[in-house]
């Protein structure tokens, strides 16, 4: 199996540095996401914001997605997304073994008594984005390698910003254009896995970080 070179790829946002790019990539479990954070975020953050939906008569059912900076100062909150988060999902939900659609059922009554339960497998995702982004990326780039990276032990990938050309082939359309996933027992397996199939794919210009979850706390 012959791989691309990581050459070929130009790097952004390395050291957390340019640009807000929206997501290069993300990790799971997290080692600082424990019981104590999840705690204050809930008390902090979340109960707060249920108790004045609920003031403003908003029975809110559904998926609530909080958007965290980590700070010397403790977790800040930053957004809520009312939908499942890309690309932070698609390194949890693959490590759920409970039933998601009867979570989601019991949201959706107003009685959600099951606790989810995890896998202990690592995940990491690195994001591969189109030449320009974030500001102004380039699209209509011809994409391969996909199935190469398939193939490899441990790799899925997800179409994000892409379309199909007239002859069946894969094109860029969008700036964050595919998710690039490792799963492994640890996390330093996955990062290899993930990055090995980044490598396995290619086109002109695409962006990608080579430090996801490099310094994962």
């Amino acid at each position: 199996m012959a791989f691309g070179s990581a050459q070929d790829h130009k790097r952004i946002g390395e050291g957390d540095t340019g640009l807000n790019t929206g997501g290069m990539g993300a990790y799971s479990p997290v080692p600082a996401g424990g019981p104590a954070m999840i705690d204050h975020v809930m008390t902090t953050g979340v109960e707060p914001t249920l108790a004045a939906l609920t003031a403003r008569g908003i029975d809110y059912r559904g998926f609530l997605y909080a958007g965290l900076m980590l700070t010397p100062d403790g977790p800040k909150m930053l957004e809520y997304n009312i939908r499942f988060g890309d690309p932070e999902a698609q390194v949890v939900l693959p490590r759920l073994t409970s039933d998601l659609a009867e979570h989601l059922r019991q949201a959706a009554s107003g009685s959600l008594t099951d606790q989810p339960t995890f896998s202990d497998d690592a995940m990491v995702c690195v994001v591969m984005a189109a030449e320009g982004y974030p500001q102004a990326p380039r699209t209509g780039d011809r994409i391969v390698g996909v199935e190469a990276a398939r193939a490899i032990e441990g790799v899925s990938v997800y179409g994000v910003g892409i379309t199909e050309a007239d002859d069946g082939s894969w094109i860029t359309a969008g700036g964050r254009v595919l998710n690039v996933m490792g799963r492994a027992a640890t996390r330093g397996e996955a990062i290899e896995r993930a990055y090995a199939g980044v490598d396995a794919i290619s086109w002109p210009g695409a962006y990608v970080r080579r430090d996801i979850a490099a310094k994962a706390e």
